[in-house]
């Protein structure tokens, strides 16, 4: 086994890989959480929504773990782009082609490629949302807090992209892209994680396996229909 680039000793690594992407596992429950506030509707959508959001951008907590979570994506994507090279350049150079094992399932084959369509979208997200929230005008999208204070108003940042009559329909497509690059990499990165920390046994192994699908397609999915049920469901605003 190749040595990470980042951290000497492969076991280190094998741990320090597995305790981010499971971190980052429970990164998505939470972010899906807050986001399924968006399928509400009524006159208290909207300011439930912009609470949260100004609860996760304020909260000291949350910003320790919003530091945590930017700097497992980061290590995740350094990592696997160094590892990627080393390995292609220890292959013997009079290799023509190369072809994978039969065993051996299409995501883990190609994982990198994975890894570079949701990094994509990871960057192109949070210039949009994020990167909106920080630095952008307050514009018309203002809300009013119970303090009087007057903050970026995400609810109707994010609903205006989607509803958006030109370019709404190619956002939902590619996030729908997106989440389907997200899932197949959770297919095989969940239960990887596990069997590096040795939660590999027989009786557990079975359970593992069938928690990381469902998990690898109940979560994508959720966030794929939520700019989709903007779209063509969500009253326009």
């Amino acid at each position: 086994m190749a040595k990470s680039a980042l951290l000497k000793s492969s076991l280190a690594k094998k741990y320090w890989m597995a305790f981010t992407g499971l971190f980052l596992c429970l990164f998505l429950v939470g972010h899906l959480a807050g986001n399924l506030q968006l399928l509400v509707s009524g006159e208290g959508a909207r300011d439930q929504f912009n609470e949260y959001a100004l609860f996760m951008t304020t909260n000291p907590i949350v910003r320790v773990l919003s530091i945590v979570t930017f700097a497992s994506i980061l290590f995740h994507v350094i990592d696997g782009i160094l590892l990627t090279v080393k390995n292609r350049k220890a292959r013997p150079k009079g290799y023509v082609s190369f072809k994978p094992s039969r065993n051996t399932k299409w995501p883990s084959r190609n994982m990198g490629i994975l890894g570079t369509v949701i990094l994509v979208f990871i960057i192109i997200h949070l210039i949009n949302f994020w990167g909106e929230m920080k630095f952008g005008g307050l514009d018309n999208t203002v809300y009013e807090t119970a303090n009087g204070e007057r903050v970026k108003d995400l609810y109707t940042l994010t609903i205006k992209t989607f509803q958006d009559p030109e370019l709404g329909l190619v956002w939902a497509f590619l996030y729908l892209i997106s989440m389907i690059a997200i899932g197949l990499h959770l297919y095989h990165g969940f239960g990887s994680g596990f069997q590096s920390l040795g939660i590999n046994h027989p009786k557990y192994n079975t359970f593992v396996r069938r928690v990381g699908v469902g998990f690898s397609i109940i979560v994508p999915l959720l966030f794929a229909i939520i700019p989709f049920y903007i779209y063509f469901v969500l009253e326009k605003i």
